[in-house]
């Protein structure tokens, strides 16, 4: 397809393909930057992870933020003034100044763990880069990460660079295979 101005043939523009990106919240505002932003249209993914708290009188099944103070939109850069704007977001996570994307990789392996019944502990501790290995059987088939620790089970980091946080699972050793 192309364009005709004054008589010349210029290519159409391509429109950039909106990439994930790391937003950084208000403290215990992700939920409602997530409906804010799904309202406006913002395709938008915040990890919850599914843990009971328990009260004096009770105990209750809550979903909380697997990562505090973070949310995730799939946009394109033009649309980030619509994601600035929106109340309760700080700011973008960045690299060198640049709101830094996030490889599509590792939102599928987000949304892998929050789907599985697998205990998740996070930590922002740095791990020495090891073998990496997939996850062949059990619930998480298809995640892929960083080896850590060989015991009696094995310890999978998921690192999401950008953020500085990496999240353990503890994963069978039957169940990996070395990559």
């Amino acid at each position: 397809m192309e364009n005709q101005i004054n008589g010349d043939h210029l290519p159409a523009r391509k429109t950039a393909d909106p990439k994930w990106y790391a937003v950084y919240t208000n403290p215990r505002a992700e939920k409602q930057v997530r409906d804010r932003l799904a309202e406006t249209g913002v395709e938008v993914f915040l990890p919850l992870q599914k843990t009971y708290r328990i009260w004096s009188d009770r105990k209750k099944l809550v979903e909380k933020p697997l990562l505090t103070s973070y949310v995730f939109v799939k946009v394109i850069p033009q649309v980030f003034p619509k994601v600035y704007q929106t109340a309760g977001v700080v700011r973008f996570v960045t690299f060198e100044g640049q709101p830094a994307s996030i490889p599509q990789e590792q939102i599928d392996n987000l949304r892998l763990l929050i789907n599985s019944d697998a205990e998740i502990e996070l930590s922002s501790e740095k791990f020495e880069r090891g073998d990496s290995v997939e996850v062949m059987r059990g619930a998480l088939v298809g995640l892929t990460g960083e080896l850590v620790k060989m015991g009696s089970h094995s310890r999978v980091v998921i690192r999401i660079d950008r953020l500085d946080q990496n999240l353990i699972v503890n994963i069978p050793r039957t169940f990996l295979r070395k990559l």
